[in-house]
């Protein structure tokens, strides 16, 4: 075999590799149902902050704990290992990666869906085209 042909198979191999290695890591969206079915299984639960639920931040364990209604609505404690994000209450969507317990769904990652300032509301008043 020529060193060119044992080079492009060992490309071709990371290559695949890689692709794999991203496969396992992507987790599944699904509501909390489906991952209290499967409890300590990495799942991607999108859902929306409970108002009714209490919001609790304790400082000395780093930890915030809120409530979480998924787009089934199903309605979950959530536990997350971090300090509260910042306008927290106005976010219009939480996407939460983590795993769930018997009791609260532990969340490692969280990002937000802010509502946009460019919506219809907030349009300039008085705008003008000048001909």
């Amino acid at each position: 075999m020529k060193r060119t042909h044992i080079v492009i198979i060992l490309i071709i191999a990371v290559a695949i590799g890689a692709i794999i290695a991203t496969i396992n890591d992507a987790s599944t969206y699904v509501g909390f149902s489906e991952a209290n079915a499967n409890p300590n299984t990495t799942y991607t639960v999108i859902g929306y902050l409970d108002k009714d639920a209490s919001m609790n931040y304790d400082a000395r364990s780093n930890q915030f704990e809120f409530g979480a209604v998924d787009k089934e609505g199903i309605r979950k404690k959530v536990v997350y290992h971090q300090p509260k994000p910042q306008d927290f209450e106005r976010s219009e969507e939480i996407t939460m990666k983590g795993y769930s317990t018997d009791s609260a769904f532990v969340a490692k990652e969280i990002l937000m869906k802010c509502p946009s300032k460019y919506n219809e509301t907030n349009e300039l008043e008085g705008y003008q085209t000048y001909d």
